[in-house]
């Protein structure tokens, strides 16, 4: 069997099966016969396969577009615009997301030795073919689901060989920074972690550049890169999305949510709400509330 029809065979079954979660040992599964409207989420440290059907996910001004058998690298918390666009009855949207661990990618810096790579100067996210040893690995990290009291000795073994085969793929450079600890990423990090715990706060680049050890401008020019917007702009994401979540359970709300995020003017608020997702607050609730999805 096809080593990519299997790995869909098996997110199907997980994701079907109502008696296990969805994320198991930080295994994550999608499956869905639907395609989507573009919708805002903050994602993790992750890699995620797509087995069958296509997403894309855009990042400030960059767009990826992500296929069946290719690999997709998120190295910080982004807030980005996800959306399914190939998905059906017949062939549903098929992925699996499994967490990156940067203690191992620490470890096998120091365990594989030197080695020369041009560095990564481009945004945190890239997506590239996934390499048969990659599909592999992965695969085999699924069956040992099968058989838990494997999956208990054998798993650990299985993720590092995963993180191994990405440490020497097309985004080994990217993957690299997030195993070294004074990187551009894990500055970028620093920073992402300070702005999300006072995302509904005034903050000052001066004040984050101090906590976190670098200059405004070194801050800005890597922070820019990584995620392709300013701190300032990642916090206006990051507020409006959180609010955009919340408006969906109430959207009669909007001044209060609004509040709670951070924003003290309501006129502003919902001002930046549209122009972030085009309609005002109240309005686009409702509509993700009511909306048709969208099918082939």
């Amino acid at each position: 069997m096809d080593r990519l029809d299997e790995l869909g065979r098996r997110i199907m079954r997980l994701a079907t099966d109502k008696h296990r979660p969805l994320w198991i040992e930080g295994v994550l599964v999608f499956a869905t016969d639907r395609m989507t409207a573009p919708m805002g989420t903050v994602t993790e440290p992750m890699l995620t396969v797509v087995a069958q059907g296509a997403k894309r996910t855009v990042l400030g001004e960059h767009a990826f577009e992500h296929h069946p058998g290719q690999v997709s690298v998120v190295t910080v918390d982004l807030p980005v615009v996800g959306q399914i666009i190939r998905a059906s009855a017949t062939e549903p949207f098929l992925a699996l997301g499994l967490r990156l661990e940067p203690a191992t990618v620490a470890q096998l810096l120091v365990d594989g030795g030197p080695t020369t790579i041009r560095p990564h100067d481009g945004p945190g996210m890239a997506v590239s073919d996934a390499g048969d040893d990659l599909l592999d690995a992965i695969v085999r990290l699924m069956r040992l689901l099968d058989r838990p009291r494997d999956f208990q000795v054998l798993a650990a073994g299985v993720r590092r060989e995963i993180h191994w085969w990405l440490l020497n793929g097309p985004q080994a450079a990217m993957l690299r920074q997030v195993g070294i600890a004074d990187s551009r990423l894990a500055l970028v990090a620093r920073a992402i972690a300070w702005i999300r715990s006072r995302y509904d706060q005034v903050i000052r680049i001066d004040d984050l550049a101090s906590d976190i050890g670098t200059s405004v401008s070194s801050l800005n020019r890597h922070f820019r890169a990584v995620t392709a917007m300013s701190p300032v702009q990642y916090q206006k994401h990051i507020r409006l999305q959180k609010a955009r979540i919340e408006l969906i359970a109430a959207p009669h709300d909007v001044a209060a949510i609004g509040y709670s995020v951070g924003y003290d003017n309501p006129s502003q608020f919902s001002r930046e709400y549209r122009r972030m997702f085009g309609a005002p607050p109240r309005q686009d609730a409702l509509r993700l509330q009511t909306m048709d999805i969208v099918r082939e």
